[in-house]
C-alpha cells in the first residue's frame, strides 16, 4: 500500500489557525516560520489555546517581510518584522527564553482580541532552545515535526461516532494509505530528499477539546477522554508521532512517504 503525504500545516503563532501549505522547506528546526511567534503576558508567560481557545481562530500569514494578523471581527493587521527590535523574556515549560518584542500595534491588536492585556514576541532568527538530541527548535512544545495518520483519526472519530478535525491534533505532516496507528511502529521515514526520525509518541492534553472551527470546548471533555480508554501509557494519552530531521530539503503534498525502518 502507498503511503501520500496528503496534510502540510504550520501555525504561525504558537496556538493559532494552522496554515495550509503545498510545499515547504524542511529545516534542521522544522518548518519555516513555524511556532515562531507567541502571545504572552506582559511578564513574558507564554499563553497557548489552554488558556485562551480563541487562538485556535486567530490566524497569521507569516513572509520575510513580516506577519499578517486576521480574527473574526477584527481588522487585518500587518506587523512588520523590524519592528521586533530588542529583547524581551518569555516563559514557558519553566523554562526561560529570550524572544523579541516591539511591536506595539501588534500587542494592541492582540490585546483587543483576546480582552486583556497581551503582548506578541518573535523567537528571532537563531533559536535558543534545543529538544531532546540537541537540535535548535522554535517554540514547538517538544519536536521540530508532528505526524499523525488518517487513518488514526479515523480511529478515534468511528469510536466517537463523530467526524473529528484534524486540527483539534495540529499536526505539520499528515498521512494516508496506511492503517490506524501505523505511524507508531515507524523508526526512520522519507519523503524525496528529506530523512525523518521518528523519536516518540505526542501526549496530548486539553487542548485537543477545543474544537478549531468555534474554539469551544467539548463539553464531554471528548476526544481525550475516550483516547485515554486505549491510548494511555505512562507517558500520557498518545495520538502521533513526533519527528526530528535528519536531513533537510523540500516536500510536497502528494509526495509518497517511504518507510525506511
Amino acid at each position: 500500500m502507498t503511503i501520500i503525504l496528503t496534510g502540510l500545516y504550520r501555525y504561525p503563532i504558537k496556538s493559532s489557525r494552522g496554515q495550509q501549505l503545498q510545499q515547504s522547506q524542511v529545516l534542521r528546526s522544522g518548518l519555516p516560520f513555524d511556532r515562531s511567534w507567541v502571545i504572552a503576558q506582559p511578564n513574558g508567560k507564554i499563553l497557548t489555546g489552554r488558556e485562551c481557545p480563541k487562538l485556535v481562530l486567530l490566524s497569521a500569514e507569516p513572509s520575510a517581510e513580516g506577519l499578517t494578523l486576521s480574527a473574526p471581527d477584527m481588522p487585518t493587521l500587518f506587523v512588520a518584522m523590524g519592528l521586533f527590535s530588542h529583547i524581551h523574556p518569555a516563559n514557558r515549560w519553566e523554562t526561560q527564553l529570550s524572544t523579541y518584542h516591539g511591536a506595539s500595534d501588534a500587542d494592541t491588536w492582540c490585546s483587543a482580541y483576546l480582552g486583556e492585556q497581551v503582548i506578541l514576541l518573535w523567537v528571532g532568527f537563531e533559536f535558543n532552545r534545543q529538544n531532546s538530541v540537541g537540535e535548535p527548535i522554535t517554540l514547538v512544545d517538544a519536536e521540530p515535526l508532528l505526524l499523525i495518520g488518517e487513518g488514526s483519526l479515523a480511529d478515534i472519530s468511528h469510536r466517537l461516532d463523530r467526524e473529528l478535525s484534524m486540527q483539534r491534533f495540529r499536526p505539520n505532516l499528515i498521512v494516508q494509505g496506511c492503517d490506524a496507528f501505523a505511524e507508531d511502529s515507524w523508526k526512520k521515514i522519507r519523503m524525496g530528499e528529506v530523512v525523518l526520525s521518528v523519536l516518540k509518541p505526542c501526549p496530548r492534553c486539553v487542548f485537543t477539546t477545543i474544537d478549531p472551527d468555534t474554539a469551544e470546548k467539548s463539553p464531554d471533555q471528548e476526544p481525550l477522554r475516550s483516547l485515554a480508554k486505549y491510548r494511555k501509557s505512562a507517558a500520557g494519552v498518545l495520538f502521533g508521532q513526533y519527528l526530528t530531521i535528519e536531513k533537510a530539503g523540500i516536500i510536497s503534498e502528494g509526495m509518497e512517504v517511504e518507510i525506511l525502518d
